[in-house]
């Protein structure tokens, strides 16, 4: 179940010359040495991962001036759509921003390096604790993007004390059929052998809804557009209840058993599209799915208007409130009996994004001192809490008490869902509103608080997790289900499927492969919708073949043979890494032993 960054002709040529440098390899554009007179500076940020265009707003934009002087105005191609336009034009002007999340996978941190876009920021890295202490991460960074030495970038959700067997999620994984458990209970707790045996399920469930509360507005599903890419975002999400996780056209079983093109005849994929096309038949599917974004469906499932989730990060935040688990209401994960989910391993070296100090950058030392801050447990805190993300910043949202951490009034209520404005000390305004915009994890919010010695993620605390299982919801589920947690049914039951957590980045492919798969992949999503919200049967299984045909006919071969070649190098560096770490625990134990 993902931070990045006219003088007179002298000068310009200096600059040029230390560009020249920057991309070989070399020092930065400016010392350390720089002046910096902590006067309030705007920090623009080239953020790849953001949801939100602006300044950042509330209690994080608070902490961050009060810490360093400083207000982020985010700059988000996801938001501003055309990513790959935005990036070109501001990579075209020499300046992406002043500090820059973005992937390093597929050539794009090589080329931010070349481009003279980020710097080294060994020159501002004394004294800064956090950045050195992830080195193993930061010089796999170099490595793939072509570099010898120095500090590029610092990847996102880096981990100290998970190693990469482990699932990376804590309590819940980052997918699974998760349905409204109240409804489920009210119609006696069916079985579901199978992804296609949830369409009856949901459609009693979504009938018991109605009638209960006299709105017809009420659906089992509900779908949004704005993710898709390679293929049909929504469309995917289900094949990773069967071990599945994507590589381009390719979906990839996380232990390697099994590689699929996504336009495999009888496939995962297929099947997903055919059981979207059921469902809807079936009057279960919101009929706005084809026109929706996320945020509006989001809004939906708040207020109790769609009942299955494929991600417990949307239904249970956004429903799952103290109030309404009191009253037994709430997501839950039900099982389907054939299903092993895919789970992301803990990944020591970080994921594909990156957080980097943008070249054309003023007063770079604090720029650095702010991403430093970023990976300590404060920064983890702060900036982590994201849906499903970290406990949020101390004195506000949680404190010791015993020697533990706990949640305070406050703190428990924001986290389950629930709109509260925050003190005026701490800026005011909505808890919700003043959350990091930045969307970027900088160390797994499952790993372990030096400080605590418990996990950022509050769900995993024994203060909470005692809490949880007071509540109506969770005790019915735990009583039904027969364990603790979702992480232990599925691990009891051998329905959760591990891919190590290798940080395999892939390579750069060339303009021509590129090229396809754009005209690929529009083909592939637009006949996805189609064939999913078509009239019957047979008119979906027409239109997914004649997509295969178009496909065929656009090369989609020569882009498989690239992703396939992806898929299987991840799957050799995810047994690398296995390698690697049962090595080091061999190594741990000799050492042990012989003292």
């Amino acid at each position: 179940m993902s931070l990045k960054k006219k003088v007179t002709i002298a000068a310009a040529v200096t600059l040029a010359a230390m560009m020249s440098l920057s991309a070989c390899g070399g020092s930065g554009s400016t010392t350390a040495a720089e002046k910096d007179d902590n006067s309030l500076m705007t920090v623009e940020v080239f953020d790849g991962l953001a949801n939100y265009q602006g300044e950042q707003k509330g209690w994080f934009a608070k902490v961050i001036k009060d810490k360093f002087n400083i207000k982020l105005n985010i700059v988000a191609p996801n938001v501003a759509g055309g990513g790959n336009t935005l990036f070109d034009t501001r990579a075209a002007a020499g300046n992406l921003g002043d500090i820059v999340i973005y992937g390093y996978d597929t050539g794009k941190g090589a080329k931010l390096v070349k481009s003279g876009l980020i710097e080294d920021m060994t020159p501002y890295l004394k004294g800064m604790k956090y950045i050195n202490k992830y080195k193993d991460a930061t010089d796999y960074v170099n490595e793939q993007i072509g570099q010898k030495s120095g500090v590029w970038g610092v990847p996102a959700s880096v981990v100290d004390t998970l190693t990469p067997d482990q699932p990376s999620e804590g309590l819940e994984p980052t997918f699974g059929p998760y349905l409204r458990w109240d409804l489920y209970k009210e119609i006696g707790y069916p079985e579901i052998d199978t992804l296609e045996d949830l369409i009856p399920v949901l459609k009693q469930m979504q009938n018991k809804a109605r009638e209960e509360s006299g709105s017809d507005d009420i659906y089992a599903m509900s779908l949004f557009k704005d993710w898709d890419g390679n293929m049909m975002n929504n469309a995917k999400q289900p094949t990773c209840f069967y071990g599945f996780d994507e590589v381009g056209f390719v979906l990839a079983k996380g232990d390697g058993s099994d590689f699929e093109s996504i336009t495999k005849e009888g496939g995962i994929y297929e099947r997903v599209i055919k059981f979207f096309n059921a469902a809807n038949r079936a009057g279960i599917v919101d009929p706005e799915s084809t026109t929706q974004n996320y945020d509006t469906m989001n809004s939906k499932y708040k207020n109790g208007k769609v009942l299955f989730s494929f991600w417990p990060w949307l239904g249970q935040a956004a429903y799952n409130t103290n109030a309404n688990k009191a009253e037994g209401k709430g997501f839950m994960l039900a099982p389907l009996k054939d299903m092993k989910i895919f789970s992301y391993g803990a990944a020591p070296r970080g994921d594909k994004t990156m957080i980097a100090l943008g070249s054309k950058a003023k007063n770079k030392q604090r720029l650095v001192k702010f991403i430093n801050w970023l990976y300590s447990p404060e920064g983890v805190y702060a900036s982590s809490n994201q849906t499903g993300g970290s406990a949020g910043p101390k004195g506000l949202n949680w404190e010791i008490k015993d020697g533990k951490p706990v949640l305070t009034e406050f703190g428990s209520a924001v986290l389950s869902g629930e709109s509260k404005n925050v003190p005026e000390e701490w800026g005011g305004g909505s808890y919700s509103d003043g959350i990091s915009a930045l969307n970027f994890t900088t160390v797994t919010v499952n790993d372990i608080d030096p400080d605590t010695g418990y996990t950022y993620n509050p769900v995993m605390w024994p203060s909470e997790i005692e809490k949880a299982n007071q509540n109506p919801l969770n005790k019915d589920w735990q009583e039904h289900m027969g364990a603790s947690t979702t992480m232990e049914y599925l691990e009891n039951n051998d329905m959760l499927l591990v891919g190590a957590g290798s940080s395999y980045v892939q390579p750069e492919e060339n303009s021509q492969i590129s090229t396809l798969r754009g005209s690929i992949k529009t083909e592939i999503v637009n006949s996805s919708w189609k064939a999913s919200f078509a009239s019957s049967e047979s008119e979906c299984e027409k239109i997914f073949n004649e997509m295969i045909k178009t496909v065929n006919g656009l090369d989609i071969d020569s882009v498989l043979k690239v992703d396939m070649k992806n898929a299987k190098d991840q799957d050799k560096a995810r047994k690398n890494i296995l390698k690697e770490y049962q090595n080091k625990e061999k190594s741990s134990s000799s050492d042990s032993s012989s003292e």
